[in-house]
């Protein structure tokens, strides 16, 4: 009787094999595994792991206690986490005491937008004085000409507005935004892989990695543009859930109290306000108005989030995903991110837009009533004509920038850490500047925007993994990392004659720490795996994630400036194209 009960199923199993796509087929030789049916709900909103008090108990923690400290762990363990990146971020901020890389430009740039209202002509050689004088120096009136949206000076400005014109200054607000992008990464990926574990690792991940510590300690844009960007992602993936959550509750329940995939429902339903949406393109916008690649960023994220309501409507039972899309979620999740995210443009350029338009205001901003008077869009508002001609000589500046520089490098080389930028050097004579008297040469000081080798390394592999799990287990967290990578990554290739940096890296770095949690997550094997295999899979973890923190500490000198024996410095050039 087993045998016969069981032929049926057996058939029916055969049948809905064969009925099914060819690629799904195709690709099981490379591990693809069809999606198990399950409760529709789980599907559309999976829950979150829910950890033990196994750990507390064992360290003598009473158990209502032990159950607290679990409860709060959501939180208690990125706020732990942020703690720790926080310190490390803001322990002898102001030092160097100078003036280093491109802070000549964006802290004085910073100063005086707060104080104009628009950039201005800085004398060539006003650094010591700024580092003498901080906020008596006098701002001159002459407006710049400068190639970046005022998003970033204004957040940098912030700092010396609250702090002064000095490093502590300048750098106050990027340490800031540094200690919080490991909050939120902590938190986006405890939502993404549904483990607060996991998501305290790719922030703890983000706290020792060497490049995003060294733009929290500097006063350089792409940091802030960085914050940005991962605000912007943090948004789409809340509003994932709650849209999610919505159809999940519009979803008809059956006589045993299942809820059932619909196509009707799923295919007519409106999800109505998506307020996560709107502050995802106020984040754009932000992003947008830090550096022009934001713009790159927002194409991406946009694509994402209409695809995830791809899936989501596919999951409860659309029959044709694609259609309900586009003729229920497109125009509405347009409207909510790219107008909001223009007009956060536009109006980061209010300093510039009310300053005077008689020549004494900010570059450009005559231009309408002077060198651009008459043509057809004299109906216009001047500024605004002003402005797009601001715009469009900076858009030529930026793709014909190609004046080499020692630190330029090529994208390709970004992955491994090929040519990273050195931002401050010094070579202190034995007993000055903190270089110990004893020592028979003289020492080096340097902050060198470098990603920790053996996290950026192991970030190399986890992509790969990222990618096969993406492709061929159509994971859909793989493929939001893989989007978070390309968005900060792949438009430096179209520009590859262009004098670009290093530095630039830091806008994906957070998507890399959250590949390399996941390929963890992988190796600490999946529910239900043997004891064997877990105690496999956590040594092989810990001893990664022990090494990747090792290096970030033996690093640690080179990261702040702190003076040492130039045989020690010459013993961290482990490249010969880091120096």
């Amino acid at each position: 009787m087993t045998s016969t009960a069981s032929s049926p199923d057996t058939r029916e199993g055969q049948a809905a094999e064969e009925q099914q796509p060819s690629w799904p087929r195709r690709l099981r030789r490379f591990g693809y595994a069809a999606r198990p049916p399950a409760d529709i709900t789980a599907r559309l909103v999976p829950p979150y792991t829910e950890p033990g008090p196994r750990l507390w108990l064992t360290l003598g923690v009473a158990k209502p206690a032990a159950d607290r400290l679990v409860r709060w762990s959501a939180w208690a363990g990125p706020l732990l986490v942020a703690l720790v990146a926080g310190v490390t971020r803001f322990w002898n901020l102001g030092n160097p005491k100078a003036v280093i890389f491109d802070e000549t430009y964006y802290a004085k740039d910073a100063w005086a937008l707060i104080h104009r209202g628009f950039e201005v002509n800085w004398p060539e050689k006003i650094n010591d004085d700024v580092l003498r004088q901080g906020s008596d120096i006098a701002i001159p009136h002459d407006a710049a000409y400068v190639v970046h949206p005022p998003v970033g000076k204004y957040v940098i400005g912030l700092g010396e507005w609250l702090f002064g014109f000095d490093p502590f200054g300048w750098r106050f607000m990027t340490a800031v935004l540094g200690t919080l992008s490991v909050l939120m990464l902590c938190r986006i990926g405890r939502r993404l892989f549904r483990s607060t574990f996991l998501g305290c690792l790719a922030g703890a991940l983000l706290a020792v990695d060497g490049l995003h510590f060294v733009m929290s300690r500097t006063a350089l844009l792409d940091q802030v543009l960085m914050f940005f960007v991962l605000a912007a992602f943090g948004c789409f993936l809340i509003d994932r859930d709650h849209a999610r959550a919505r159809l999940a509750a519009a979803l008809p329940v059956d006589e045993d109290g299942i809820i059932r995939a619909d196509a009707h429902v799923t295919e007519t339903l409106r999800l109505g306000w998506r307020p996560w949406r709107w502050a995802a393109g106020l984040c754009l916008g932000l992003a947008f108005g830090t550096k022009w690649n934001g713009l790159y960023v927002m194409v991406f994220l946009c694509l994402m989030t209409v695809l995830w309501d791809v899936g989501a409507r596919r999951v409860a039972g659309a029959d044709r995903p694609y259609r309900a899309v586009l003729r229920r979620d497109v125009l509405p999740a347009f409207v909510s991110t790219v107008p909001v995210a223009l007009v956060t443009y536009v109006v980061s350029w209010l300093g510039w837009i009310l300053s005077p338009a008689d020549g004494s205001g900010g570059y450009y901003r005559d231009w309408a009533a002077t060198s651009g008077r008459g043509g057809g869009w004299t109906w216009l508002p001047d500024w605004v004509r002003s402005l797009w001609h601001y715009e469009h000589a900076v858009y030529e500046f930026h793709v014909g920038l190609s004046s080499p520089h020692t630190y330029q490098s090529n994208p390709w080389s970004w992955i491994v850490d090929g040519r990273p930028v050195s931002y401050f050097y010094e070579s202190p004579l034995p007993g000055k500047d903190g270089c110990p008297a004893g020592t028979t040469e003289k020492c080096a000081r340097e902050v060198l925007a470098l990603g920790t080798p053996l996290l950026w390394w192991l970030a190399a592999l986890a992509l790969l993994y990222v990618l096969w799990r993406w492709f061929f287990r159509r994971d859909w967290r793989a493929g939001a990392i893989v989007c978070g990578v390309l968005a900060g990554y792949l438009p430096w290739f179209f520009y590859q004659e262009r004098t670009i940096f290093y530095f630039y890296a830091v806008v994906f770095v957070p998507f890399l720490c959250l590949a390399v949690a996941m390929l963890i997550g992988a190796l600490l094997g999946p529910a239900g795996s043997s004891e064997r295999r877990r105690v496999a899979g956590a040594a092989v973890s810990g001893v990664l994630v022990l090494l990747v923190l090792w290096n970030f500490i033996y690093f640690w000198p080179i990261y702040t400036g702190t003076a040492i024996p130039i045989d020690s410095w010459r013993s961290r050039m482990w490249l010969d194209t880091w120096v």
